[in-house]
């Protein structure tokens, strides 16, 4: 996560705010086709039984589900790059909680939970606020509890915040926001209603695929401090590949012939980084437009797509690197090692493939999610074919979950070494940001010690917790610029107790990473786990389901960062750079050792050991699963109720005089062409007054002439091309507007032209000469093909877009008296020929 310097300028500004409690709605999807939409009669990716049988896999309850998590979208700051001048404005796409749940066909309680959310993190308090609320439901939901709930997020940085546990990421939001913290809180818990709701036996399996272009190492010089040998055994040095989970919904354990797709869940690593941090609209940067192209490609409103984060780290989606922006250096790459120009950090600043539009990153996210969701699909499309997919097998379904406080825990390294963590402390560098979000005074990477280090840094780290000397030397290289591990004044700065936490299902086991865990880092943790699991006695009760002859190695993913905010998981080597992953390892240079060994010593037993075994033992024994809502280890603090804000609530909206609230303040014209901005302002109120979870604020509405002959709903401001904006007119009156703008240009693959990266385009073009070159095209044939199809396609999406619209607002106003009352706007009709 990107830091600015004027992270703890606002320490001081932190006061409580009331809740609000949001109603959600049912949510309806688009109907308009995106360029690369793939619209068809869904029929859920039927199996051939001739390619996959049914002994192929083991039979498993599967179920999905998906719901709003939008928080406040104006006047709340975003969580990511803790800069307080992004404040929302506006909202591009929503944001949602996406659920998965695997349970075993035989034992009910048996199964697990995986929330992907379109936030920049689990967290501690928002993890206890689903399980309270699970709880709170009781009956069927018991079943999901401390043990087998992990809460992840997509690492996005273009989302409201104000809703973590801890003072640290606070400070920037102003404090505690209970309506933001609600919104997700809610919003998580009904995904997970609407995945129990869908449970039906079910068969999973697995695929991996390369995702081209999707993202780089932005710490090179930190990776290269890894062992030579072991980087060796690498192509990369971040990984390439996406690993996919099928889940297929069956009409019975025994047989495929009448199996339809429900929903993937993937894991690849790239920062959430693709808006930029002057950007104030909410997005789920380019994970959620992964997500939404997959989920909007296919004919079923309840498929859903979760592209989770994996060993985030040290990755970048700016593929194309990072360049000075700015001063006497502007056009040249940063520094390898630093990654400053001209003994700066503000200037650098990495590069998305559509960099040069001026548009926050706009383009270069939606190109990246692009990336993501195409792999995917590729995959997800070849379904049919059993060498494409592995079936996961074994009737072992469990999650396992303990508390551990990493401030002073001692083991064993595998060289007999004892060794312990530390209190979490951040480091200098940690201040310089990173090139995806450079800091805003000049603290430089892998530079310390630097004496022209700004000392404004040094007293307001300072007035917190002083490191002491043993708290110095536990950390080694790093130089501390916040003790926040010892740090409790008002309350509690950073987490020292963090969730250990790790799924399985059959062969698959899902390492759920409470911090952002760098590429070798991840590749550690996954390599230690798959050895230990290997190495597990396939007589095991829930390993018999697996045939000694099909017995491989598991599979292993890592999801995170979940369940609380732990910053970075560098490696030892890594850390001792001291580049910006390393100044943001909490626990000290162990700090990865520390979360390998706990994994392989106390949570891998936990989900091989025999059942009677657990019977027997489960009082006695850490490493015997417990009941699914039992607790393991000290509590962490929950802070929803001791933390401060200074976020002010909304306290009235007004019209304009002889205004109403919805009237058109200035309309859209007669006629536009495909690939237009369509506009309209009308007089607004603050958004905050509802936050219309699984509702819209926005819509565009087409006059249907050939069947109903009434105006149909066909976009909402979930879809990445229709953004509403709100504009505050008078502090003082109360006034305020929102302008609702469609973007066709999106549907017409517009975002494309005109690109800088010319590497990009050389790769294209040589991708599509092969395959013509495989059907036999070349020369003047082959120009006069591609000619055709370009527009072939043009003509297609011109066609889609042509017709008779308006748009709608849909507004709520607070009246001083504290009512509520909801409105709406139109605007004129306008035809796009």
């Amino acid at each position: 996560m990107a830091r600015s310097s004027l992270f703890l300028a606002l320490a001081a500004s932190l006061l409580l705010v009331g809740s609000t409690i949001n109603i959600l709605h049912r949510f309806y999807p688009s109907t308009l086709s995106f360029p690369w939409d793939i619209k068809r009669p869904y029929e859920g990716s039927i199996a051939d039984e001739s390619v996959e049988n049914a002994d192929d896999g083991t039979p498993y309850l599967l179920g999905v589900g998906k719901a709003d998590i939008t928080g406040p979208v104006v006047e709340i700051n975003f969580m990511g790059y803790a800069d307080p001048a992004q404040t929302g404005s506006g909202l591009r796409q929503r944001l949602y909680s996406r659920a998965f749940i695997i349970g075993s066909v035989d034992k009910p309680d048996d199964r697990f939970v995986y929330l992907v959310l379109d936030t920049q993190s689990g967290d501690t308090a928002i993890r206890s606020g689903i399980l309270q609320g699970l709880a709170a439901i009781g009956g069927e939901y018991t079943a999901y509890g401390n043990q087998n709930v992990a809460v992840t997020g997509t690492h996005s940085h273009s989302g409201p915040g104000a809703w973590l546990n801890y003072l640290l990421p606070q400070i920037t939001s102003k404090g505690f926001h209970k309506p933001s913290y609600h919104a997700i809180v809610d919003g998580a818990i009904a995904s997970i209603v609407r995945a129990h709701d869908s449970l039906a036996p079910g068969r999973l399996s697995i695929g991996e695929v390369e995702v081209k272009d999707g993202n780089i190492n932005r710490s090179p010089y930190a990776y290269l401090a890894n062992p030579a040998d072991e980087r060796a055994r690498y192509a990369h040095d971040v990984d390439k590949t996406m690993t996919i989970l099928r889940f297929r919904h069956t009409s019975n354990c025994s047989a495929l012939s009448e199996a339809k797709d429900v929903g993937i869940l993937t894991w690849f690593p790239v920062h959430g980084t693709s808006m930029y941090g002057n950007n104030t609209l909410v997005t789920g940067d380019n994970k959620g437009v992964a997500a939404w192209m997959f989920e909007s490609s296919i004919d079923d409103p309840d498929f859903v797509a979760g592209f989770s984060q994996a060993n985030v780290g040290d990755t970048s989606p700016n593929v194309l690197g990072a360049y000075c922006e700015y001063g006497d250096h502007v056009g040249e790459q940063c520094d390898f090692r630093t990654s400053l120009c001209g003994n700066r950090t503000q200037p650098c600043h990495g590069r998305g493939p559509y960099w040069g539009r001026h548009d926050s990153g706009t383009a270069s996210t939606y190109e990246i999610g692009r990336r993501q969701f195409e792999a995917a699909y590729k995959l997800w499309d070849s379904s049919s074919s059993s060498a494409a997919w592995k079936p996961v097998q074994g009737n072992v379904v469990r999650g396992i979950h303990h508390f551990v406080d990493l401030s002073s825990h001692n083991f064993m390294l595998p060289n007999g070494t004892e060794v312990n963590t530390c209190p979490a402390a951040l480091g200098y560098s940690f201040a310089a940001g990173t090139t995806d979000g450079p800091g805003a005074f000049d603290f430089k990477q892998a530079q310390p010690d630097d004496p022209n280090a700004s000392p404004l840094w040094k007293v307001v780290g300072n007035r917190i917790a002083t490191p002491n000397d043993t708290q110095k030397s536990c950390h080694a290289e790093k130089v501390i610029l916040l003790d926040v591990g010892e740090s409790d004044s008002p309350y509690v700065w950073s987490p020292n107790i963090v969730d250990m936490q790790i799924l399985r299902v059959g062969d698959l086991y899902m390492i759920v990473s409470p911090g952002e865990a760098t590429t070798m880092a991840g590749r550690r943790w996954r390599e230690a786990v798959q050895e230990i699991a290997a190495n597990a006695s396939p007589s095991l009760p829930g390993d018999e389901g697996i045939s000694q002859s099909k017995r491989t190695k598991p599979t292993v993913v890592l999801g995170g960062p979940a369940n609380t905010y732990a910053h970075y998981i560098a490696t030892p080597e890594e850390y001792s750079i001291q580049r910006y992953e390393g100044a943001s390892t909490l626990y000290g240079p162990h700090t990865l050792d520390a979360y390998i060994n706990y994994t392989i010593t106390h949570l891998i037993p936990s989900l091989t050991e025999h059942e009677d075994e657990i019977n027997k033992t489960q009082s006695s024994s850490s490493s015997i699963s417990p009941p699914n809502t039992a607790i393991h280890g000290p509590q962490p603090p929950i802070q929803v109720n001791d933390s401060w804000s200074f976020i002010a609530p909304v306290i009235v909206d007004r019209a304009p005089l002889f205004k109403s609230f919805g009237a058109v303040k200035k309309d859209v014209s007669a006629r536009y062409k495909p690939g237009d901005t369509i506009s309209a302002t009308f007089v607004g109120a603050n958004p905050r007054n509802n936050l219309r979870l699984d509702d819209t604020f926005a819509a565009v509405e087409k006059f249907d002439y050939e069947r109903t002959l009434a105006w149909h709903e066909v976009r909402r401001d979930v879809d990445w091309s229709l953004v509403f904006e709100w504009r505050r007119t008078s502090e003082v009156v109360g006034t305020s507007e929102v302008q609702i703008s469609w973007e066709t240009g999106w549907e017409m693959g517009d975002w494309r032209k005109g690109s800088e990266n010319k590497k990009e385009k050389e790769e294209e073009e040589q991708e599509q000469e092969l395959e013509d070159e495989e059907e036999g095209l070349h020369g003047d044939l082959l120009l006069t093909r591609r000619r055709e199809q370009r527009r072939q396609r043009q003509r297609k999406d011109e066609e889609e877009l042509k017709g008779l619209y308006r748009l709608r607002y849909y507004g709520d106003a607070k009246a001083f008296s504290g009512k509520i009352t909801s409105f709406e706007g139109v605007s004129g009709e306008f035809r796009i020929e």
